[in-house]
């Protein structure tokens, strides 16, 4: 049986008149078996991280936070549908949940209840999205990947038991396809042994998109995206980007370890381990081309542009102006598990070692102190990553203009600068 999957973003499913778009998206493929992966509506995640700040920091203001949420998804489906009543139905119940869950205390686990709380953005989309499509002629099986998608207890970056997904995969598409050749299902989130929801990490729909494909042998993988396909650079900071028709797997890997917005990090290999291509594609010219990633050569060495904001750059050194060795790392790295610090750039002399993350609020200030028990460390906030594949002189010079470089690292195809 052969299977497509598809995904669509917060952007591509933001407001009615771009559901009514995936909706027109869809009939073009009438005799496609396919699994539609949907992420949280708009800027839905944020809103609920916004509801959780307020759950942990200021609980008065939740029920307002709710409410707002719940407006914005019942007025959409007005929109969509004369008499939406059996969606409006289905949405107060799952917001009745939320509320339910926000009306306990906090646990000792952030992560553990940002997974609980956040989730509901992707429950709320699909929900919305498949009783829609049902009355608009497109009639779908709505599954919930917190029983597909099988995780350890990681919260807010559950790793993933291949075996144990794919079979509750292919089981629960199987029998839905008996029942009709469209299923819907949420990016982002996964479910435990124990039935609690976790999260594969901010993003983590495409990465969804790529466990669906990799558990149904798919055919391929298509994103749908506001951009014409894979861009050398985001066209919001660089209006003169340009689009790249195709580019091979390890490619794509590497633009998206430095932080290529485009595809999530951990996409790739699952697709690449059974050469499952992946296409993105415009959702206002779903017939244009796109890109594909695929076993394919590369085009050309055009450079590619990433650029990470609100970065910091923590720089450690040893108290007694001893060497950064091996043993001092090994430490380090300790403690950057620890906390869960991703590293987008690195970087050793002989007295110091540096690194360039993420700010996270919650594990990054924990992190520093739990190094400055042993260790001298200065860092540096609102900082800038910006990374050229495949640099030139020119390409250096363009984003280098004005700006106060704090840190560089350089390799044969891949240059780096943290600036203020």
């Amino acid at each position: 049986m052969q299977v497509k999957i598809f995904k669509f973003g917060g952007a591509s499913v933001k407001d009615a008149p771009a559901i009514e778009n995936l909706h027109n998206i869809l009939r073009l493929f009438p005799e496609d078996n396919l699994v539609v992966v949907i992420s949280a509506m708009g800027k839905t995640t944020n809103f609920l991280e916004k509801v959780l700040d307020a759950y942990y920091h200021n609980p008065a203001q939740v029920p307002t936070l709710v409410d707002q949420l719940q407006q914005q998804h019942e007025q959409v489906a007005i929109q969509l549908v004369p008499d939406p009543g059996c969606i409006l139905d289905k949405l107060r119940t799952l917001f009745q949940q939320l509320r339910t869950r926000l009306s306990m205390a906090p646990s000792s686990s952030y992560d553990f209840d940002y997974d609980q709380i956040v989730s509901y953005g992707e429950l709320l989309s699909t929900t919305l999205i498949s009783g829609y499509l049902n009355l608009a002629g497109i009639p779908n099986t709505w599954l919930d990947a917190r029983r597909l998608v099988r995780t350890d207890s990681v919260f807010r970056e559950g790793h993933v038991d291949w075996e144990i997904s794919a079979i509750q995969i292919r089981e629960a598409v199987a029998n839905s396809f008996q029942q009709g050749r469209v299923v819907l299902t949420q990016g982002f989130i996964g479910g435990t042994a124990e039935n609690l929801t976790t999260t594969l990490g901010r993003e983590g729909s495409d990465y969804s998109a790529a466990i669906m494909a990799y558990a149904l042998d798919a055919e391929s993988v298509t994103i749908w995206k506001d951009v014409p396909g894979l861009l050398n650079a985001d066209p919001k900071r660089f209006p003169d980007a340009v689009k790249l028709d195709k580019i091979p797997y390890e490619e794509a890997v590497e633009l998206s370890y430095y932080g290529a917005s485009i595809i999530h990090p951990k996409t790739l290999k699952p697709l690449q381990n059974k050469q499952i291509p992946l296409y993105v594609k415009s959702f206002f010219q779903p017939e244009a081309e796109g890109s594909v990633i695929s076993a394919c050569d590369m085009d050309a060495d055009i450079p590619s542009y990433i650029v990470k904001d609100n970065q910091i750059l923590i720089s450690i050194f040893p108290r007694d102006f001893s060497f950064i060795a091996v043993d001092n790392l090994s430490e380090i790295f300790e403690v950057l598990s620890k906390y869960r610090i991703k590293i987008n750039m690195m970087q050793n002399s002989a007295l110091s070692f540096s690194v360039c993350t993420d700010m996270d609020k919650e594990r990054v200030p924990k992190c520093i102190e739990a190094l400055q028990g042993k260790y001298k460390v200065k860092y540096n906030e609102n900082v800038q990553l910006i990374t050229i594949r495949h640099y030139t002189e020119a390409s250096i010079d363009k984003v280098l203009q004005n700006r106060e470089m704090i840190l560089r690292q350089t390799s044969r195809a891949t240059i780096q600068f943290a600036v203020k």
